[in-house]
């Protein structure tokens, strides 16, 4: 390791770290890992504890004080990231943790800008930078948009029977953890995933096997899908974005489960079944 790579090992640990949607399904359990380790952690989020607005640049130069690293996720608009990003570095920021998605670099510019932007803009800067790349969350059959439908007791989708190798988001938030406070993954891009593959039906079938409730799992096709979220008062253009994400996800581009977990952690990622279980015995469907 190098003098100039020392150093900011050493500016990175003493630092603060500056952690971005801090009250969103990863921000809020990052922030927990990292005071459970004694870091020295700001949670910054537009309602969190520090406040943090990617439309008001006030707020920028505040939670970027004395910050060492930083765990970057990304805002719906990508117009800010670069300016952002770039007073980061310029105010002392050395290690970027990207939260991104399985397969932006196909689909990038056009369901996930921001996320494409942000990785752009870090590997342009000299800079300890890391990218994750996560599957479909475990956690939004419970705390996110298939939480409604799952408790009215049917999910319909536009995926088909391609399966999907679901990431538990505590998984993410200690791969995160790690990355953010130890050295050696400069450069990298982590792609996660849960240990093993299984469709949308399969995995609400496992969902009502352990809480004991009726769900059932429906496949129908975009416009279908598209309707009935605009019927629900979902904007017709945020429904759109969501039926193309989950339609190209029915190619299967994401199917095969990685190994990002074990490389980082050492350990293999939770499997669904474990999720289920515990979601269901803390109530998650009623």
């Amino acid at each position: 390791m190098t003098n100039d790579s020392n150093n900011k090992a050493v500016q990175t640990a003493s630092s603060t770290i500056l952690v971005l949607g801090a009250t969103g399904k990863t921000g809020r359990r990052v922030v927990a890992r990292l005071r459970d380790q004694g870091r020295s952690v700001r949670a910054a989020s537009r309602s969190g504890e520090t406040r943090f607005d990617w439309t008001e640049r006030a707020t920028w130069g505040p939670v970027l004080e004395g910050v060492g690293a930083l765990y970057l996720v990304g805002p719906p608009d990508p117009e800010p990231v670069a300016d952002f990003v770039s007073q980061a570095a310029a105010a002392g920021v050395r290690r970027f943790v990207v939260l991104s998605g399985r397969g932006v670099e196909v689909y990038g510019d056009s369901f996930e800008p921001s996320m494409a932007e942000a990785e752009r803009v870090v590997r342009e800067l000299n800079v300890d930078w890391t990218v994750i790349r996560p599957n479909n969350f475990t956690q939004n059959f419970d705390e996110d948009i298939f939480h409604a439908p799952l408790v009215a007791g049917r999910l319909a989708l536009p995926v088909g029977d391609v399966p999907e190798p679901f990431i538990d988001v505590d998984d993410i938030a200690d791969v995160a953890a790690a990355l953010l406070t130890e050295d050696g993954h400069t450069g990298r891009v982590y792609e996660l995933s849960g240990p093993r593959a299984m469709t949308f039906a399969e995995a609400v079938a496992e969902l009502a096997e352990a809480s004991g409730r009726p769900m059932r799992f429906e496949d129908i096709t975009p416009d279908a899908y598209v309707a009935e979220l605009t019927a629900a008062d979902v904007p017709t253009d945020a429904a759109r974005a969501l039926a193309d994400v989950l339609s190209w996800l029915s190619e299967g581009h994401n199917a095969t489960p990685t190994t990002g977990v074990r490389d980082v952690l050492g350990r293999e990622p939770r499997d669904f079944s474990a999720y289920a279980k515990a979601a269901a015995a803390a109530g998650a469907w009623g």
